[in-house]
């Protein structure tokens, strides 16, 4: 381990600082997101706009104001996310022995770029298909308006659950690592991941076949290579266990 302890008053400190830091950054990055809003607000629309007929709607008095508001401090947060994970890295890091710093690197890397890539697929993939589906319901002479803030409540969550959807990876190789359980104690248990796949997917998801699957068959695949992955880090502790202890 690292030479560096603290004790617990300055690791109070520097918990206090680093959130500080962390309020810093997001309070920073918001003022270019808002000032750029318009941009913003048309490309997280853009898939709901595209299978509409008409315009968005605001039935709210506040809505044209607290709307774009409440967007460009999520956008803000999801784009600091990476140095908001640094704060929180610079904090832990101390107390870690010096194999775990060199595998939190990667995990941490890894889950940020797993999440991003869930938001990517659900803007690109899932977004249009699901919005063209339902306008495609419609009923004879009933035009299909949506609210903006709804329709912001509904991304956040699809967005949040995808992107937490993709992190199934680290949460397997974690397992492994940990000892908590085996990859071949998980690859036993596939069936009751699968079902569970399509019921996670049937809650976080509006009632609809499509979203469903387009949840369920990602994470499902995500588990596979979790799987794979699970299983070559478990090798590589076994195989440091495994090895001869250095003479004192």
């Amino acid at each position: 381990m690292d030479a560096d302890e603290q004790p617990f008053l300055s690791h109070l400190l520097e918990l206090r600082t680093r959130i500080l830091r962390s309020i810093l950054i997001v309070v920073v990055a918001f003022f270019p997101v808002f000032y750029f809003i318009d941009e913003v607000f048309d490309f997280v629309t853009g898939p709901m706009r595209a299978a509409l007929t008409g315009n968005m709607i605001a039935t709210q008095v506040a809505s044209t104001f607290l709307t774009p508001l409440k967007l460009a401090l999520y956008v803000t947060v999801f784009v600091t996310i990476p140095l908001l994970l640094q704060q929180a890295w610079g904090f832990v890091r101390p107390g870690l022995y010096l194999r775990e710093k060199r595998f939190a690197i990667p995990l941490l890397v890894s889950s940020t770029a797993l999440f991003y890539l869930g938001m990517a697929f659900a803007y690109y993939v899932v977004f249009p298909l699901v919005f063209q589906f339902f306008a495609g319901q419609n009923l004879t002479d009933v035009d299909m308006m949506t609210d903006i803030n709804q329709y912001l409540d509904f991304v956040l969550k699809m967005f949040f659950a995808f992107g937490i959807a993709f992190e199934i990876p680290v949460a397997t190789v974690l397992l492994a690592s940990t000892g908590l359980t085996s990859a071949q104690s998980m690859a036993r248990k596939r069936p009751y991941v699968i079902v569970g796949c399509f019921v996670v997917g049937m809650l976080l998801t509006p009632p609809d076949v499509i979203s469903q699957i387009l949840l369920a068959v990602p994470a499902w695949v995500l588990f596979e290579i979790g799987i794979i992955l699970a299983r070559m880090v478990q090798k590589e502790r076994e195989e440091e266990e495994d090895e001869p202890a250095e003479p004192a």
